[in-house]
């Protein structure tokens, strides 16, 4: 699926962090895609060809992931620091385009929320919004994260804990395919992980592109924006897709989509890890939400 991929690199103004963007090609109006912690621009292939009909697809690699640039102290991965990433990417990319703005913005997990970030402060750049199992807090739970010293989880010391270096490729696809956490993936999504998500050493083994200290300090910074101030000011028409199989509460979503002035929520059958489950599940009421499927 990367062969006819165009592979670029924008340096951010105003700031050290250079982005690596994959370039899926179509034709339309710019989607611009951002992943879920821990995972890369590589990893939205299936989804990207389903879109590829109706929209010139183009996807990031978040700092500290893929590609793109790694900051070493954790302070650089707070949430906001995505938001701003992503909305400097999307007025780059907009400025190229005859339509001057992004015709979809589709984040998974974290990666919906900084959309809602970049919406938040620029509410005519999205055309549409599309949010796949957005990490939102409701806020009383984020009171009580902002209130600990330490916000530390047990994602973030899974994320710590978890193995970096495989001899190979192919060992970490026999590793992988054994867990359940890749039980559901579409095949052509973890063949892209491999690729992408893995980095080729010098001592001839590879590692993840996205350390397990940078996935833990995103993790430890949940909460560190505050969503529901800002939501009042998100004008972009936003489809919330909740995973019924996923880790947020559908009534969670129902509290944000009623503080935006237009945003509604639908279900999905997959688990919190969509976009690589079940493809077509995520792209078809996206297509029906954004008057596309024609």
């Amino acid at each position: 699926m990367l062969g006819q991929v165009r592979r670029r690199r924008l340096a951010l103004p105003d700031s050290a962090i250079e982005i690596a963007l994959l370039d899926w090609g179509g034709e339309g109006p710019l989607a611009l895609l951002h992943h879920a912690n821990g995972f890369c621009a590589g990893t939205w292939g299936p989804v990207a060809e389903l879109l590829s009909d109706h929209y010139r697809v183009i996807a990031m690699d978040a700092r500290g992931h893929g590609d793109s640039s790694k900051p070493e102290a954790a302070e650089y991965y707070r949430w906001e620091c995505f938001g701003r990433d992503i909305l400097a990417v999307a007025q780059l990319l907009a400025a190229e385009h005859p339509d001057g703005r992004i015709g979809l913005g589709l984040g998974h997990s974290f990666g919906g929320i900084a959309i809602l970030m970049a919406s938040a402060e620029r509410t005519d750049l999205f055309e549409y919004n599309a949010l796949i199992d957005p990490v939102v807090i409701p806020p009383e739970w984020q009171r009580a994260l902002l209130a600990l010293e330490s916000p530390g989880n047990a994602l973030a010391e899974a994320a710590r804990n978890r193995r970096q270096v495989w001899p190979s490729r192919e060992e970490a696809r026999e590793k992988w395919l054994a867990k359940k956490f890749f039980a559901d993936w579409d095949p052509r999504a973890l063949d892209l992980y491999l690729a992408e998500g893995l980095a080729d050493r010098p001592d001839g083994q590879v590692e993840l592109k996205c350390s397990g200290e940078t996935e833990a300090a995103i993790f430890e910074a949940t909460g560190s924006f505050d969503l529901w101030s800002a939501a009042d000011r998100i004008r972009t028409p936003t489809l919330i897709e909740r995973a019924i199989h996923g880790d947020f509460p559908r009534t969670a979503y129902e509290q944000l989509a009623a503080r935006m002035p237009n945003a509604r929520v639908c279900d999905i059958d997959a688990g919190h890890l969509a976009p690589m489950q079940y493809p077509d599940r995520v792209v078809a009421p996206i297509l029906q939400f954004t008057n596309r499927t024609a």
